[in-house]
């Protein structure tokens, strides 16, 4: 056999990874139909991985062959096609360095950023990420988990489950279009960034939402919905944004792209600082009996993903109503994991079900403005010694004070 000479073998790999990379140019424009189940978009986005590697990271996953929109939802969204422009206009929204104009206005809102992000960065970011790597490394590490009841709280979701590649949040907030914000002037892109500060400014300080207060902030702007809270989120917490799409679910659970019509939530994807590549599903969905029911379309989705584990917080008690039964024993049955304030899953329902109990904190009831929900069976179980109970030096949920917080953890016995 002949050897071949190094300029043939260069030759030879050139050749081949331009046709390689011909197909898999080919593979990024499938037709919309290729997209009505999600299974197909995921092997789009891994023939995309591929040629991110081929390239040196040159083609990115937003972007399509001829420079069109690979999903047609960005246009829905009066979302940019390119992935630098949609990262741009998150870091826009949360206060970072950015292309967009320098104006006063903008200044001070990056200055108003800062100071909220290094409040919510040292009293919840960090002790949380250090409390999960010391007590639930054998969860936080999750391809996948499930946050109900979080309305647009990528900020706990990505502290706590820092490796996860699909998260899957919901709330009744709903996921309205951007405006252009060449459409806009520069006082309304002033009072927009003014109402989405005022809007995070509550989780940020306190590590909750205020549903009625981040609602009111949010629709008196131009910026509305939980689109631009998401995107600021991201950037802050160091991801990269890549596409946005607007979705929703048919009769059986899958994921549908929806264009500009019939949307009832988002799939945002973005890469982490180390480049992983994440997928951030969020759903306007009603969690009531009336909304969600075991064989539903919303909970067959989220059983898609396999048994994942459920983040609950800030829940406002709902899952200790019967209204919100369905929800509440999905969860009891089929979270592989659940980590939860006291305002998640009764305490009394995890024995019913047969779950082992890790409590930290030191529970003592809750706020008055829930009086029906102080559970004196969960104070008595701190004070028995039936549970291991480690302290907690940061509050989170409701109760943020450390001297009275409570965190359960909680692991199937199946």
């Amino acid at each position: 056999m002949m050897a071949l000479r190094y300029p043939d073998v260069s030759n030879l790999f050139r050749v081949t990874g331009g046709l390689l990379a011909l197909l898999l140019i080919s593979a990024c424009a499938l037709p919309d139909e290729a997209f009505k189940n999600y299974s197909a978009a995921n092997k789009v986005g891994q023939w995309n991985n591929v040629l991110d590697a081929i390239g040196g990271g040159s083609v990115k996953r937003a972007e399509s062959a001829g420079n069109g929109p690979l999903y047609n939802g960005a246009a829905s969204m009066n979302v940019p096609r390119l992935a630098g422009s949609i990262n741009d206009i998150a870091k826009l929204f949360a206060g970072m360095d950015s292309s967009y104009s320098q104006t006063a206005a903008v200044a001070a809102h990056k200055q108003r950023m800062d100071t909220l992000w290094a409040t919510h960065h040292n009293s919840f970011r960090v002790p949380l990420q250090t409390w999960a790597s010391a007590e639930i490394a054998d969860i936080k590490n999750a391809n996948s988990m499930f946050y109900p009841f979080s309305g647009p709280d990528f900020l706990f979701a990505s502290a706590l489950f820092p490796s996860a590649e699909t998260y899957v949040l919901c709330g009744l907030e709903a996921a309205e279009p951007l405006p252009r914000l060449s459409d806009l002037s520069q006082a309304e892109i002033d009072s927009g960034l003014t109402g989405l500060h005022n809007a995070v400014s509550t989780i940020m300080h306190s590590g909750y939402f205020i549903t009625t207060e981040m609602r009111s902030s949010l629709q008196a702007t131009r910026f509305r919905g939980v689109l631009p809270l998401l995107l600021a989120f991201m950037a802050r917490t160091g991801h990269t944004v890549e596409s946005v799409d607007t979705v929703r679910l048919d009769s059986e659970g899958n994921v549908t792209l929806s264009g500009s019509s019939g949307n009832t939530g988002l799939m945002i994807r973005c890469r982490s600082g180390f480049g992983a590549s994440k997928r951030v599903f969020y759903f306007r969905q009603d969690l009531s009996n009336g909304g969600v029911s075991e064989g539903g379309s919303f909970l067959t989705f989220v059983s898609r993903l396999g048994r994942v584990p459920t983040f609950l917080k800030s829940a406002s008690y709902l899952m200790h109503e019967d209204g919100f039964s369905n929800i509440r024993d999905y969860l009891l049955r089929h979270s592989s994991a659940i980590v939860q304030d006291p305002s998640g899953i009764p305490y009394r329902d995890f024995g019913r079900y047969g779950w082992n109990l890790w409590l930290y904190g030191n529970y003592r009831g809750t706020l008055s403005l829930f009086p029906g929900c102080q559970q004196p069976d969960l104070i008595d179980a701190y004070s028995s010694g039936r549970y291991p109970v480690k302290p907690l030096n940061f509050g989170i949920g409701y109760l943020i004070n450390p001297q009275t917080t409570s965190l359960m953890v909680a692991r199937p016995t199946r």
